[in-house]
């Protein structure tokens, strides 16, 4: 049995969401570091639990581009959650000025990188090619 190649949108999605992740991670740390109440053990915490995410969406982004399914559906659910938060946080929550514009380059255009990537990973191509 011959394996597929990788289509074209596979690639593009794992770089759209590699471009999206150092974003979405700078405008977390900046929402958490500019926070009124930012309690140093707290951002610590918040810094230690970032860089394990950060950590686990790479190696979900590499077992995707190998063609696993299941990875390409965990990041397509941590994708749309992640889009999800960034949309509800931009307007729940009281920023000053420099962190609310941080934030919402960061996460605006983090969300639409990933949006991009997971419909990228849902196209016909893509789909015929997670075989895993």
């Amino acid at each position: 049995m011959t394996t597929p190649s990788r289509p074209e949108d596979v690639d593009t999605a794992f770089w759209l969401w590699v471009a999206a992740l150092p974003l979405l991670v700078v405008g977390f740390l900046t929402d958490i570091a500019t926070a009124p109440t930012g309690v140093p053990i707290v951002i610590a915490a918040a810094v230690f639990v970032v860089i394990i995410l950060v950590a686990v969406v790479v190696t979900f982004l590499v077992l995707m581009r190998a063609g696993y399914r299941w990875a390409r559906t965990v990041l397509t659910a941590g994708g749309l959650s992640s889009i999800m938060y960034v949309a509800v946080n931009l307007f729940v929550t009281e920023r000053s000025e420099t962190g609310a514009l941080i934030y919402a380059v960061t996460g605006i255009f983090g969300a639409v990188l990933t949006a991009g990537g997971i419909y990228l990973l849902h196209r016909r191509d893509s789909h015929a090619y997670f075989t895993r």
